[in-house]
Formats: C-alpha cells, sequence, structure tokens
C-alpha cells in the first residue's frame, strides 16, 4: 500500500508539472508534448529485497562474529557482507564493513573503488577522489574506478578531468551506451554543440538493438520523449527486466530535462528512478544525489 501512494504522488507530481510546460511550449518541449508521456508513462513495481541476500548477510554476521579466522579472510567477509548491504540500500553499514576491511587489508582494491563510491553519493568528494586514487594505484587498469572517479569528478564540478576518466573508461568498450553516455554528460558541461557532434559520431558504434540506443537518439534530439517513453516496454520479459529499464530511463530522462531547464520534470523523473529499488545500478545511485544538488542549488539562488 505504501509503494502505491508513493507511485500515485509521483505520477500527480510529474502531471503538474508537465502541464506547466505547455503543449507545444517554444522552449524545448517535444513535439509530443506533456500530454502524449503521461498518456504512455509506465511505472515499475519496485523491485523487493532479494530474501537470499538477507540470508547470506546473516550467515556472514554468524561467521564474522563466532569464528576465529586470519585478517585476511575476516577482510573479505567483511567487504562480501558489505556489498550485500550495498545492495539492498543500507549504505552506512556497507561503508562501516568496507571500512573495517580495509583497516585488516590495506589492499583490498574493490573495498576502495566501493567506498570512494559512498563519498561521491555523500558530496565528500575529496575523500572520494583519495579512494579512487588509491584503487588506481594498486590496479592502474581497473575499469571502474576510472567510471566512478570520472562520476566523482563531475559531481564534482570538474568537468575537465572528468572526461578524462569517461574517455579512459570508455576506450575500453567503444561500443558500450552507458560508458558514452556519462562522456557526454560530462562534455556538454564543456562545449553542448561539441558534445552533441561528438555523441552522433561515436554513437555509429552502439548496436540498435541495444535499448540504451534510444537515450542516445532521445540526446540527438532524433525522437522525441514521448516516443522514447512508448518505447520502454518492447521486448521486456519480466518485471525485473522492466523495473531495472525504468531506473536507467528516468535517469536519462531526468538529465535530458535538466538541460532543457525543466527542473520540476527533471526533479519527478529523478524520484520516478529513486522509486524502482534498484539500488545496485549507477542511475540509482546518483539520482538521489541530484536531487540533493537540485536543492542545495535552490536554496543557495533564494538566500539574499
Amino acid at each position: 500500500m505504501h509503494s502505491l501512494v508513493k507511485t500515485t504522488l509521483l505520477i500527480l507530481l510529474l502531471s503538474s508539472t508537465l502541464l506547466t510546460q505547455g503543449c507545444a511550449s517554444s522552449q524545448g518541449a517535444d513535439n509530443n508534448g506533456p500530454f502524449s508521456i503521461m498518456n504512455n508513462l509506465v511505472i515499475a513495481e519496485p523491485l523487493a529485497i532479494n530474501f537470499k541476500s538477507e540470508i547470506a548477510i546473516a550467515r556472514l554476521s554468524e561467521v564474522i562474529n563466532r569464528a576465529k579466522i586470519p585478517d585476511e579472510q575476516r577482510a573479505q567477509l567483511f567487504y562480501d557482507r558489505g556489498v550485500l548491504y550495498d545492495s539492498v540500500g543500507l549504505r552506512s553499514l556497507a561503508r562501516f564493513d568496507f571500512s573495517h576491511a580495509l583497516q585488516l587489508k590495506p589492499d583490498l582494491i574493490d573495498a576502495y573503488n566501493f567506498l570512494g563510491i559512498h563519498y561521491t553519493q555523500l558530496q565528500e568528494f575529496a575523500q572520494a577522489y583519495e579512494k579512487f586514487d588509491s584503487a588506481l594505484e594498486l590496479a592502474p587498469g581497473h575499469e571502474y574506478a576510472y567510471l566512478n572517479r570520472g562520476i566523482a569528478l563531475y559531481y564534482g564540478a570538474r568537468p575537465e578531468l572528468a572526461s578524462l576518466d569517461f574517455k579512459a573508461f570508455h576506450q575500453k568498450q567503444q561500443d558500450d551506451p552507458y560508458r558514452l553516455l556519462w562522456l557526454y554528460l560530462t562534455e556538454y558541461e564543456l562545449d553542448p554543440i561539441a558534445a552533441k557532434q561528438s555523441l552522433k559520431q561515436r554513437a555509429e558504434l552502439v548496436a540498435d538493438s541495444t535499448w540504451a540506443k534510444q537515450v542516445i537518439f532521445l540526446y540527438l534530439g532524433e525522437i522525441s520523449q514521448g516516443d522514447f517513453v512508448k518505447g520502454l516496454t518492447k521486448n521486456v520479459r519480466s518485471n525485473k527486466e522492466l523495473t531495472e529499464r525504468l531506473c536507467e530511463a528516468y535517469f536519462y530522462l531526468g538529465k535530458y530535462n535538466q538541460a532543457l531547464g525543466f527542473r520540476g520534470s527533471a526533479a519527478n523523473f529523478f524520484k520516478l528512478a529513486l522509486s524502482t529499488n534498484v539500488y545496485e545500478f549507477v542511475e540509482h545511485r546518483y539520482a538521489k544525489l541530484e536531487l540533493d544538488l537540485m536543492r542545495t542549488k535552490k536554496t543557495t539562488n533564494t538566500q539574499p
């Protein structure tokens, strides 16, 4: 019942925001208009916490608390439990376990990477950079440390440095649309026109059959928001797959509307991404940070 109420409120918020923009706004609204988006809006059923994760957490806790094992093995157990805590949205408990793991085993690379992600979400960017730097010092080829440090630099208002990390990450797999999208979002901060030209060129390597290619088409202006939303259920085979897709789609719709200056719509799309409960996805992690940053900016702008 709580999820239903929350979802209904999100729909009403999104509807009221879109209506204030007008059906055929000259400020950059889609050809299909906000009514078309609302008529085709897809709402996800939030993912339930996997009971297997809860059982695994309980078993790991029992071993950690009772077993006499070497520090290196205990560190791995703390790290494994931290990953499970993170996957069910228990971020503070996850950070505690990752920190404890590093106290026992200071060269545990992935623990640095996870802590960097969490510090980014907390807007503690200096500590985030430090953790990612540590991970890359231990493993210079760690792909996702480049992604995550790039995201930290992006949200830390350092787009020039962020673009370097995203380029390094993109080079590892140039047909991955998500690597391309984060690079585009950063380059857009530096030069919107050049960023769109680069996006169009790089997107040629991304297969049209990949659903995230539709996000690229949206950003290039080749499809409208309404058409994008209409296609969200295409080739979806399960509720889990739909929920994960919507988590991604609503985050990128939030960024799209944010770039157009439609702050209300952007905020509501970020809330819809959060409502999916897909805690492990990058888009879910940073939808909350987007909202926090928008609130901070609004507060700053309204101060005398």
